[in-house]
């Protein structure tokens, strides 16, 4: 009867996240929406970015210096006046504006060490910081090739032969992609079984189950399942059509693999929503406590940050939370294609962790049905 009991309860848990709209609405953004707008972002690259010229020197050399800027970094850029450059800058037209002052073509002849004006907005903060450093090379490499009439490449004693594994063209939102889907795996599992318990605290029918023959074990283990079930088939179906249909993210290692790290992810984290929602008395209580376990199992799991850059105390505090352990062992079979002989040492310590978070969630749980 127990086994009956925990698949009734789960299916009941299912037509009560069915019939509600803004849950099935935050599903289907956080695996699909979410992860293509966050995997065009990422991580923040100069893409297009607005660039005005006032050229006050009307001379080769400043021909030169505005041909230079192209896409995909760089917008063609516009020629302006010196009085439009406040006012474009200012209504947020242009990120850069590139002032070359009279004479500069002379004084450069001359020896003069004549200076350019950059005026940066630097409200977009992320093309702000990479774009000067683009512009001063821009400008510095042109300047240098028309005061040695002639293009070349620099010789260095060195030859350096660069291998990109697992990357090789080096585009980023292939991290962005993965990485996102590995994130939403974690909030969406905390969330939907924290939001499970709340809203049957708040409409009453906790009660009702208290006076079925059902332990609480049972209950518990009816919202783990179904919650992590449904998070699993949708990381499931957003790798395939998403990440490797939409996005053409190569996917190195076995999906299978994954799904199976996955599962004993869920398994810890819908644990952790169960325990965090009996802390939490109402849905607002409980969306503060996320804030505060969320931002840091994201931020120092080693999906945003490499863990090995870290200070050695947060690596070894960070080391009980589940998805540090899943980050690596998605990383490893996402990215680099490993097999079981890999990321056996993630799963083991997954099925720990798990375990401990399920004993005290347990635990929480029967004193919160007193």
């Amino acid at each position: 009867m127990r086994t009956a009991n925990i698949i009734q309860l789960g299916v009941k848990e299912l037509r009560g996240l069915i019939r509600d709209p803004m849950l099935l609405v935050l599903i289907i953004y956080s695996f699909t929406l979410s992860i293509y707008t966050a995997s065009k972002a990422m991580p923040e690259t100069l893409n297009m970015a607005a660039i005005a010229v006032v050229d006050e020197d009307q001379s080769p050399v400043s021909s030169r210096i505005i041909t230079a800027f192209n896409p995909p970094y760089f917008s063609i850029p516009r020629l302006i006046t010196q009085r439009e450059m406040d006012t474009r800058m200012d209504s947020g037209l242009d990120t850069f504006a590139l002032d070359i002052p009279p004479d500069f073509q002379r004084d450069l002849l001359a020896r003069r060490s004549p200076t350019i004006q950059l005026n940066i907005d630097a409200t977009r903060m992320s093309q702000a910081f990479s774009g000067g450093g683009y512009i001063q090379s821009i400008v510095t490499s042109e300047v240098s090739e028309f005061l040695k009439r002639y293009r070349a490449a620099a010789t260095v004693p060195v030859d350096l032969t660069l291998r990109a594994r697992f990357n090789p063209t080096l585009n980023k939102s292939w991290f962005g992609a993965i990485n996102n889907v590995i994130t939403a795996i974690t909030m969406l599992s905390i969330i939907l079984t924290g939001a499970a318990l709340i809203r049957e605290r708040e409409h009453g029918t906790i009660e009702h189950l208290l006076v079925m023959p059902v332990t609480p074990f049972e209950i518990m283990a009816s919202k783990i399942w179904s919650m992590g079930l449904v998070v699993l088939v949708a990381s499931c179906l957003s790798l395939v059509f998403i990440v490797e249909g939409l996005l053409a993210v190569p996917i190195r290692g076995s999906i299978v693999l994954f799904m199976v790290g996955a599962a004993l992810q869920l398994f810890a984290t819908t644990c952790m929503g169960i325990f965090l929602a009996t802390m939490a008395g109402t849905m607002p209580q409980f969306g503060l406590l996320l804030i505060l376990i969320l931002l840091p199992l994201q931020a120092l799991s080693g999906g945003v940050t490499p863990r090995e850059s870290m200070p050695e105390i947060i690596q070894t505090i960070m080391l009980a939370a589940p998805n540090t352990h899943f980050t690596i062992m998605a990383q490893a079979i996402l990215f680099r294609g490993a097999g079981l002989d890999v990321i056996w040492p993630q799963l083991l310590v997954l099925i720990v962790i798990g375990g401990a978070l399920f004993i005290l969630a347990l635990r929480r749980f029967r004193r919160f049905l007193k």
